[in-house]
């Protein structure tokens, strides 16, 4: 979520430190109750009909968000291809390969099993690392725990504690254990970033490049001018929003969809009709078997038929299961076997034309609308992986893993469809210079084969995870699983690490800047949440500031913005120490985000007081809809409407009681007329001589992401002017 900006507010309200961070309190397991629930559940039982029109409608929107660069994959697969002299029997295994790989993976592994294993209808790599997390107590969401309201929280986080798998255990026990978990995690995030940046590039360069062959003359750098431009388009129009956009793309991949295969078809009519004997997979053994190490190589071109499917999964928050499915076994899947078949019946029969193989198969007098169609599509399949690119950093902010970049949500009825404007630019700029410095179809294409598999293959390792510690699968079902993606996946991995010095260093190199920030983030914000419990204050550390004779109880309402809720935050001491003072009210605030539109009125403000006179808790509590502006009068007033309500119920019904909370009332509207102070703690890291140098390096890069290079100095050693030398130290 977008970190909460610097903004001065209207006098007497005075910012101390608005510069700094506004801390954002992600907790996916608390939900907001009501009655309104049971009302939802009966209202869609009666609309089952209207469901179904629902899920056909947004079947039909996925096809231009969700899998543009799976069902354009035959643009550039066969000319991706190192092909020596092919015969009719090598297209033959090629296409069974192709055929059995869009099938295993696509259908059984994704379409099937992946897009069950959602987080609250996300989906993706860091979906499914933050779903294991909950349901094992580990990693960052394990440690945010809430007082207020969190008899749920706890319910889910021990419900059947008792009989947690044994790898689950594992896992909670051993650090090096959740380190690598994490590392995996990250790593598919990085590479699935990698895939956003290369599935624009080398679709819209590969449908571009149809402009050579009826105009010999149209020179390299031109279609790759050409395709920098059409990119640069599409990426402003990205902060429309998926809804927008897949309205203007599918009934172009509508027409894609049905186009190809039609053409598929003809081809396979004209040119062998008996292509369908490949899908018998003896003639993917007889393939190897005649190419040896040639063939395992040729994996690294015929991998690629399978690309953008970790996008039908990553997609998933955009849309809903049943969508996503139907589109892809009623649409998509059986227009890939008939492109692919009539691409691979041309082959059989012109075995030199694999270098344009897409655009030699078209007849001559649809050379030019299909042209046009697959030019658009290529604009459109570029689309989907920008579309699960932004879904995976939300994703990744939410759970405090990736710099506070900011999010946009453009709609205000789905949760999963998001913007973000640091990164469409960025991807911009990346995909325009990955055309330009790497124009040609072949390297792009083995980074892109390093990318799919490697993402492919670590989506299978956490999946396999999810079935033996969530779903609890029996054992043998889930070693067959493993054992038949892992196997195949990895045969695909070996094969394109061969690429690497030929373009295949491009996702890495991208994907290892990328691990490094988020590392580096990850790491600092450990640091940090660490200290801050370690120096937490609690009431009786504050009844004894308070009760310095020097520290006095000026007049006026005070906010202080914590991280944590199970004690009060260490910059409090630091305040109460340089200030000598406290506010008479003063209010502890977290913010907590919910997976939910909107969070209901009555339970968007939670209070209670904190057993010091004139000193109380707040959470509140926001959904992905709501509007969160923390400045000026409509906040305060909130807050101090909830306060008095929390004071009016808690009094006795003693004439004492209710007297003592008129007073607290009145002192409350006196606080807020003498003025109110926001103050967020700006942390910043102090390290000691001992300390070593990789502990220095990281938290001075953790500070360059969190606040700027000047604030990096503390971390490295370099002394600032008037600092406090503790172990971290805030700016009031």
């Amino acid at each position: 979520m977008e970190t909460q900006s610097a903004a001065a507010v209207a006098l007497p309200e005075l910012v101390i430190d608005s510069g700094s961070d506004t801390t954002h309190y992600f907790d996916s397991l608390h939900f907001p109750h009501d009655n309104a629930t049971d009302t939802l559940v009966l209202q869609s039982s009666d609309n089952k009909e209207s469901s179904k029109w629902s899920n056909l409608l947004h079947a039909y929107k996925t096809l231009g968000v969700v899998f543009g660069g799976l069902v354009t994959s035959p643009l550039y697969v066969y000319p991706s291809m190192h092909l020596n002299s092919p015969t009719e029997a090598d297209y033959l295994g090629i296409y069974s390969i192709m055929f059995w790989t869009l099938t295993l993976i696509g259908v059984v592994k994704y379409a099937c099993i992946a897009l069950k294993a959602d987080d609250h209808g996300e989906g993706g790599t860091f979906a499914l690392y933050s779903l294991l997390c909950r349901h094992m107590n580990i990693g960052v969401l394990s440690s945010k725990h809430s007082d207020f309201n969190s008899n749920q929280s706890r319910s889910v986080l021990n419900e059947d504690g008792s009989q947690k798998s044994r790898l689950g255990k594992v896992f909670e026990r051993s650090i090096v254990a959740r380190r690598v978990l994490l590392f995996i995690a990250m790593l598919g995030t990085c590479m699935l970033i990698g895939d956003g940046i290369l599935t624009p590039a080398i679709s819209v360069l590969s449908a571009m490049d149809g402009l050579r062959a009826p105009f010999p003359s149209v020179s390299k750098s031109l279609v790759e001018t050409l395709s920098a431009v059409v990119l640069f388009i599409l990426f402003l129009l990205q902060k429309f929003g998926t809804s927008r956009v897949s309205f203007l793309f599918s009934p172009i991949m509508g027409a894609w969809t049905l186009s190809t295969p039609l053409v598929g078809i003809y081809s396979i009519i004209h040119h062998y009709p008996g292509i369908f004997k490949a899908l018998s997979p003896h003639y993917i053994f007889h393939f190897f078997r005649r190419n040896g190490k040639e063939g395992w190589l040729m994996l690294g071109g015929t991998i690629l038929c399978i690309t953008g499917s970790e996008a039908l999964f990553a997609d998933l928050g955009h849309f809903n299961r049943s969508s996503i499915q139907i589109a892809f076994l009623f649409t998509i899947y059986p227009s890939l076997i008939l492109t692919y078949a009539g691409q691979t019946a041309y082959l059989i029969r012109n075995p030199n034309d694999h270098i344009d193989g897409f655009y030699k198969f078209i007849p001559k007098t649809i050379y030019w609308p299909i042209f046009i169609i697959a030019t658009s599509a290529a604009v459109v399949a570029s689309q989907s992986l920008i579309s699960a690119t932004f879904s995976v950093i939300k994703q990744s902010v939410v759970l405090d893993y990736f710099p506070r970049v900011k999010v946009v949500h453009t709609s205000s009825n789905k949760e999963g469809e998001v913007y973000s404007p640091e990164v469409n630019y960025i991807l911009m700029i990346l995909c325009v210079a990955v055309i330009l410095v790497f124009g040609d179809g072949q390297d792009i294409g083995n980074a892109f084969g390093v990318v799919v598999s490697l993402v492919m293959l670590i989506t299978t390792i956490l999946l396999t995870l999810v079935m033996i510690i969530i779903w609890r699968t029996p054992l043998l079902l889930v070693a067959m699983y493993f054992i038949v993606f892992f196997t195949m996946e990895g045969v695909y991995v070996s094969a394109v690490l061969t690429k690497i010095p030929e373009g295949g260093w491009i996702p890495f190199a991208i994907s290892f800047i990328l691990a490094f920030i988020m590392f580096g983030w990850y790491y600092g914000r450990q640091r940090k949440i660490q200290y801050e419990l370690t120096h937490k204050i609690d009431l009786g550390r504050l009844g004894v500031l308070l009760s310095d004779p020097s520290v006095q109880r000026v007049p006026g309402l005070c906010f202080f913005y914590s991280n944590i809720q199970n004690g009060l935050t260490p910059i409090l001491g630091h305040y109460i120490k340089n200030m000598r003072s406290l506010h008479k009210v003063t209010i502890f605030t977290t913010l907590r985000y919910l997976l939910v539109p909107k969070v209901a009125p009555q339970e968007r403000i939670v209070v209670k007081k904190l057993g010091l006179k004139g000193v109380y808790a707040c959470v509140i509590q926001y959904g992905y809809a709501d509007s969160l502006n923390l400045e000026g009068d409509d906040f305060v007033s909130q807050i101090m409407d909830s306060l008095e309500v929390h004071i009016e119920n808690s009094s006795g019904c003693l004439p004492s009681d209710l007297t003592q909370g008129e007073e607290e009332i009145s002192e409350l509207r006196e606080a807020k007329i003498a003025g109110v102070i926001h103050v967020r703690g700006k942390a910043r890291f102090y390290i000691g001589k001992n300390t070593t140098l990789f502990d220095r390096l990281m938290l001075a890069f953790y500070e360059v992401l969190h606040n700027n290079c000047r604030s990096a100095l503390p971390a490295l050693g370099v002394p600032l002017p008037q600092r406090l030398e503790v172990g971290m130290f805030y700016e009031a």
